[in-house]
């Protein structure tokens, strides 16, 4: 009962964070998982700002974190059609879901704002993104899509830990040579709620 309570307040905490002037991300409720109707992503609009200074840096950080966030999405969907799971692993992929398809939304609007295209596609493969931003291979996606749930949980954290993981370091490099004040802003709430979501799933992992 002490380590299901100390998961519950962890993710409890991090739903509570996310809604809190977070660009892009959407309200959470552990009870209801599921973005709430009123809810919007809270990035300046790309139609504005967004569009008016950006750099190499800031198309390069939204091409690589669209298909990255999209595979994290899709991994999601993959683990909740799952049965045996644990609820805290389940609530933890809805949570993840629920706030990164607002950012995929996004960025996809950055993108046309710049006059840019996104380039490949990809919710579920690796695409030719390199080995430390945490993309998780096509092997190690058929494994996980073929485990069962007990299984299958333990494998989701595993390779979410090393995709967000991968999301920070693509994220402070944004932070640091980026020049649109909108994709910096979420760069860095990219960074804050995946630096959380990553000690609730070593919890999880510690648990399981």
């Amino acid at each position: 009962m002490k380590h299901s309570r100390a998961r519950k307040t962890g993710l409890v905490a991090l739903a509570l964070t996310a809604t809190i002037g977070l660009a892009g991300c959407s309200d959470t409720n552990m009870g209801n998982m599921a973005p709430s109707s009123s809810a919007a992503p809270s990035s300046p609009s790309a139609s504005t700002s967004a569009s008016a200074e950006f750099n190499n840096a800031d198309v390069m950080f939204v091409e690589m974190m669209l298909p990255h966030h999209e595979q994290a999405v899709a991994m999601s969907d993959t683990l909740l059609a799952k049965t045996g799971v644990n609820p805290d692993v389940t609530a933890l992929a809805q949570q993840i879901k629920a706030a990164q398809q607002p950012e995929i939304d996004t960025m996809k609007g950055y993108l046309t704002a710049w006059g840019q295209q996104q380039m490949g596609g990809g919710g579920m493969g690796g695409m030719n993104h390199g080995a430390s931003d945490g993309m998780a291979t096509d092997a190690e996606l058929k494994e996980f899509g073929q485990a069962d749930g007990k299984t299958g949980q333990k494998t989701y954290l595993e390779l979410m830990t090393a995709h967000h993981q991968g999301a920070i370091k693509m994220a402070q490099a944004e932070v640091s040579n980026g020049k649109s004040p909108d994709a910096v802003a979420l760069a860095k709430n990219i960074i804050t709620t995946q630096q959380q979501e990553v000690g609730v799933m070593q919890d999880l992992l510690a648990q399981l």
